[in-house]
C-alpha cells in the first residue's frame, strides 16, 4: 500500500470503526462523501492481509456496479492506494485478483445466471453498494454468503447508501436494530453505523458539485446532501404502510401466487439515452379475478431505445401480456417502430396524456387505498419512488410512476375499477379477440419469474 496516501479524517473513522466488535457496517450519507472508497480499500487491504480470500461488491443491477465499481471506484483505489500491487482484472467474468490469490468480485443483483453464479461461494466480506435499492429478501440471502473460512478473520459485510425512508430495512436493523419482517430484536453490538457527508470530503469533490447539492429541492437536499433518513413525503398520494399492507410473496417457485385475466407491459421512455438521461419506465401488471390490481414487475432502467424495446418484448412473452402500452408525449410513433422492429407481432396501444400527471395518480393511489392493489414481492425502487414523490399538480413525476399509472389506468378503466376522470386517448382499437377472452373469463395461469 502506498504510505503517501491518507484517508480524510471521516473516511479514517469509519476504517476504525470496521476494526471494532461489530460484523456489519452500514456508511450512510450524502453523495460524494467518500463511502464507497473506504469499503472498498478496506476490503482490498483484507484481501491483501488473508491470502485466498474471496470478496464481493454486489448492487442492485450489474450494469451499475460495473460502470460506479468496476470502471470507477475501483480503478481509482487500486491506483491510488495500492500503487505497487499486481491486480490481475478478468474483464470476462469481472473479478480482480491479487498476486496472493485473493479475488475480489463484481455482482448484480438482476442478473439471475450470474447471481446463481456468485451465491455458489463463501466470502470474506461483502459489499452492498447503494443498498437503498436492494430488498430486505436480498440482504438476507447473500448474508448467507458470507462463510468463507479464514485463519485469524471474522467475516465483513458493509453498507453503504444514500438514506432512504425510515421504512427502509436499513433503517430497521442498523437504526432500530429489529427484524423488518419479524419484528424481533436484533443484537445491537453487531450492527454499527457512520454518516458521512461530503463537506467532510471537501478535497476530493468540486465545490460547484457542492453547489448542486445545495440548490436541490429540500426532500432530495435532507437525503443526497445531509444524509438524513426521511419520513414518508406530506404530500405523497402513497405510504409504506399502504404498500406493506396489501402486499403478498410469489409462490416458492417463482411463480404467481393469483391467477389474472389480463396483464399488460406499460413504457414511459426516456427522452435520449445518454448516460445522465432520465431511465425508462417499464412495469408489469396485471387484473385479477377478483377485480383487484397487481403489480408484478419494475424493469425500469436507463436503456438505449433498442434496449427498452426488447426488454418490453422479452416481458410481453415471458408474462404472456395482453398488450404493451406506450407513453407517447415524447416519442409519438417512434415507440410503435422501435417495438415491432423487434417484434411485428406484439399487440401494442400508444396512450397520450390529457390530464396533468397528479390528476392521472389519483384514481390509481385510491385503488391503493381501497385496498385493491398489490404488489407482488418488494419492487423496492417503485416504492421509495412512490412513498417520496411530492404529488403537485404540473409537477413532473418519477417514470416507474407514470408507467405504473398508464398500467393500472388501462386495467381498471377497461373493467370499470376506476371512473374516466384519470382520462387518456387511444390511437388503436383494442384487440377483439383478447377481449372475448376476457369475457369467458378464461384464466392466465401464473407464469415463472423472470
Amino acid at each position: 500500500m502506498d504510505t503517501t496516501f491518507k484517508l480524510t479524517p471521516i473516511q479514517n473513522q469509519a476504517a476504525q470503526l470496521f476494526l471494532g466488535h461489530a460484523r456489519e457496517f452500514l456508511l450512510v450519507g450524502g453523495s460524494r462523501s467518500g463511502k464507497s472508497f473506504v469499503i472498498v480499500h478496506q476490503q482490498l487491504r483484507m484481501a491483501q492481509q488473508y491470502p485466498g480470500s474471496r470478496h464481493i461488491i454486489a448492487r442492485y443491477r450489474f450494469s451499475h456496479a460495473k460502470n460506479s465499481i468496476w470502471l470507477d471506484t475501483l480503478k481509482k483505489v487500486t491506483r491510488v492506494c495500492f500503487p505497487d500491487e499486481k491486480f490481475t482484472w478478468r474483464n470476462t467474468d469481472f473479478y480482480l485478483q491479487l498476486e496472493n490469490g485473493s479475488q475480489l468480485w463484481i455482482a448484480g443483483l438482476d442478473d439471475k445466471d450470474r447471481t446463481e453464479k456468485i451465491l455458489g461461494m463463501e466470502f470474506l466480506t461483502v459489499f452492498l453498494n447503494e443498498a437503498s435499492q436492494i430488498s430486505y429478501e436480498a440482504y438476507t440471502t447473500i448474508k448467507t454468503r458470507l462463510a468463507q473460512k479464514v485463519d485469524g478473520a471474522q467475516p465483513l459485510l458493509f453498507v453503504d447508501a444514500n438514506p432512504p425512508s425510515k421504512k427502509h430495512w436499513m433503517y430497521r436493523v442498523f437504526v432500530e436494530h429489529t427484524d423488518p419482517e419479524s419484528n424481533t430484536n436484533l443484537l445491537p453490538t453487531r450492527y454499527a453505523m457512520l454518516k458521512m457527508n461530503p463537506d467532510q470530503n471537501l478535497e476530493n469533490i468540486s465545490t460547484e458539485y457542492l453547489d448542486t447539492l445545495n440548490s436541490l429541492p429540500l426532500r432530495k437536499r435532507k437525503r443526497f446532501r445531509d444524509g438524513e433518513f426521511a419520513d414518508d413525503s406530506e404530500g405523497a398520494l402513497w405510504t409504506d404502510d399502504l404498500l406493506n399492507g396489501t402486499r403478498i410473496c410469489r409462490n416458492p417457485d417463482g411463480t404467481l401466487p393469483v391467477a389474472l385475466k389480463r396483464i399488460v407491459i406499460a413504457i414511459d421512455p426516456a427522452v435520449s439515452s445518454k448516460d445522465t438521461s432520465d431511465e425508462t419506465g417499464i412495469i408489469v401488471a396485471g387484473i385479477g379475478f377478483d377485480n383487484h390490481l397487481y403489480v408484478i414487475d419494475d424493469a425500469t432502467g436507463q436503456y438505449s431505445p433498442t434496449e427498452w424495446a426488447r426488454k418490453a418484448v422479452a416481458l410481453y412473452n415471458h408474462y404472456r401480456a395482453d398488450r404493451i402500452i406506450g407513453e407517447v408525449n415524447n416519442g409519438g410513433d417512434l415507440i410503435e417502430a422501435v417495438l415491432r422492429n423487434v417484434d411485428a407481432k406484439i399487440s401494442y396501444r400508444s396512450v397520450h396524456a390529457t390530464r396533468d400527471k397528479l390528476t392521472r395518480a389519483e384514481p390509481i393511489a385510491a385503488i391503493y387505498e381501497q385496498g385493491k392493489a398489490h404488489h407482488i414481492n418488494e419492487l423496492l425502487e417503485l416504492e421509495l419512488e412512490m412513498t417520496t414523490w411530492e404529488a403537485q399538480k404540473g409537477k413532473r413525476s418519477p417514470n416507474r410512476i407514470d408507467a405504473l399509472v398508464w398500467a393500472a389506468t388501462d386495467l381498471c378503466l377497461r373493467l370499470g375499477a376506476i371512473s374516466g376522470q384519470a382520462k387518456f386517448h387511444f390511437r388503436q382499437k383494442p384487440n377483439l379477440k383478447q377481449s372475448r377472452l376476457l369475457q369467458t373469463g378464461q384464466k392466465r395461469l401464473p407464469t415463472q419469474n423472470g
